[in-house]
């Protein structure tokens, strides 16, 4: 790629203009690429007339900017980043999370050149708004990566070549930024990316250092609210629930908080007390035992709309979150969103939009439902899917057709659930066939997924004694699909 550079971005050029036609293409694109792109065309980015849109203003660039963590890392990546820019006739760019750029410093010449591409500040580089490039990719996935001429979607983007690497906020994992060096194609270097996948690092070392000194502060400042517990179980809480000192207790690292405070449920089913203090919360363990854990039912096999509930109460939920509610039934142990971006979504799943859907679920569910690193339930579950593969396992044909009322989540399209719902189906079936049974059978056969069965139905023809009623409606549907 790099020992003939203007060769190489002819080659992505064909293949950038054969994959938007349709046509052949001389080689595929890289998969980052490759998925970059289905996310950028599904936000109707235009690979011929798209432009990063402008969405800040001066004056109130200059107040994000002082809010942003990133301000406080800046000396640091100024230091690493700007003068190797210039020298390669680069130029650094640092983005909030939504793809904001806020700072850009670098050569005269390569800003000038970006002013006539509007790489500027206050404009907006996230895939939605302007496809692939180094800074929205990465934060999409969450990953560094380095994007190279034609493997831009736009075409004005072209002859630029840039590396990006996501920095996370060590307080609570979230993405704050992107770091970024963009410059002309002829200048790209193969450095460029482990550099700034580095430097994001080191910026967040920084930001644990600073978060370490902000938590011994929190804790010496509250000390004295622990200690007023006098020995009841207690702790207190970073802003975003870290676990900074207990008193007669063992507590998770994290413990998930509403601002304002109130009653939250531990994992482990003790209900405890939290209280908004200057900075932090103080946690009350209220019950040295264990409460009741909630529980969640999940009525997902059936030809109609199903139900959620949690202790008896029913939600509304959307399919989306019946999806991620049967695949975290399914693995008790836990997901990350990258593995169920790919069973929600295959190879173009995104894991920010799971983290969104996610967070909506939990607020939606309440506390002590859905846990997090990884996604998992800590409530207890009775899902009828689950009552059919502990049935199927023990071989118990009565049992399965019982609690199988048709398809799972028949309208999902998500691979996972698509997988189970048919390996479900078959192996309800299959046990409703060898049992011979002609009230298994009947149970089966009322679903949408066995009515029109013609084994199913020569079976249960045969099974019903002629004495039985439903002989004839058996008989009578199998006369009319012959």
């Amino acid at each position: 790629m790099l020992r003939d550079p203007e060769s190489y971005a002819r080659l992505l050029e064909r293949v950038h203009d054969a994959v938007l036609t349709g046509l052949p293409t001389p080689r595929s694109p890289r998969s980052v690429i490759s998925e970059s792109w289905q996310r950028s065309l599904a936000a109707q980015v235009d690979p011929d007339e798209g432009e990063a849109p402008l969405i800040v203003e001066q004056a109130e660039l200059n107040d994000l900017r002082a809010e942003h963590p990133l301000a406080a890392v800046l000396p640091v990546l100024r230091e690493t980043l700007v003068s190797i820019a210039d020298d390669a006739e680069h130029m650094m760019i640092v983005t909030d999370a939504d793809g904001l750029i806020l700072w850009r410093e670098g050569a005269t010449g390569v800003l000038l050149s970006a002013d006539r591409v509007t790489l500027t500040e206050g404009t907006r580089w996230s895939e939605e708004a302007i496809g692939t490039n180094a800074m929205g990719t990465s934060l999409a996935t969450g990953c560094p990566v380095q994007i190279y001429s034609a493997e831009h979607l736009v075409r004005r983007y072209h002859t630029w070549t840039c590396a990006a690497a996501p920095v996370r906020d060590p307080d609570t994992g979230a993405l704050v930024g992107s770091i970024d060096v963009s410059g002309p194609l002829r200048t790209v270097h193969p450095a460029m990316l482990a550099l700034v996948t580095a430097t994001a690092q080191l910026a967040e070392g920084r930001l644990r250092a600073q978060l370490a000194v902000r938590d011994e502060k929190t804790r010496r400042a509250n000390m004295r609210h622990l200690t007023a517990l006098r020995g009841r179980p207690g702790a207190l809480l970073s802003a975003g629930g870290r676990v900074l000192a207990t008193e007669s207790c063992l507590l998770p690292s994290t413990v998930e908080v509403r601002r304002g405070g109130g009653t939250v449920t531990l994992p482990d089913g003790r209900i405890a007390t939290v209280d908004p203090l200057d900075e932090g919360y103080l946690l009350r363990v209220a019950t040295a035992g264990s409460a009741p854990r909630r529980k969640l039912t999940l009525e997902y096999l059936t030809d109609g709309a199903g139900s959620t509930t949690v202790d008896s109460r029913d939600i509304p939920f959307t399919l989306r979150h019946a999806e991620l509610l049967t695949l975290l039934a399914l693995h008790p142990r836990g997901l990350s969103a990258e593995q169920l971006a790919l069973q929600l979504y295959g190879e173009a799943g995104n894991p920010v939009t799971v983290r969104a859907e996610i967070h909506r679920l939990r607020t939606q569910l309440g506390t002590g439902v859905v846990q997090t690193r990884p996604y998992r339930l800590a409530a207890d579950i009775d899902a009828d899917f689950l009552r059919v593969q502990t049935a199927i396992r023990q071989a118990n044909a009565h049992a399965a057709t019982r609690s199988f009322h048709g398809p799972l989540l028949a309208d999902s399209e998500a691979p996972a659930i698509l997988q189970e719902r048919e390996s479900l189906t078959v192996q309800v079936r299959q046990l409703a066939l060898n049992s011979a049974d002609p009230d298994t059978l009947w149970s089966f056969w009322e679903t949408s997924c066995g009515a029109d069965d013609l084994e199913v139905l020569d079976a249960l023809c045969a099974a019903l004694s002629r004495t039985d009623p439903r002989l004839a409606v058996a008989r009578a549907h199998r006369t009319r699909l012959l």
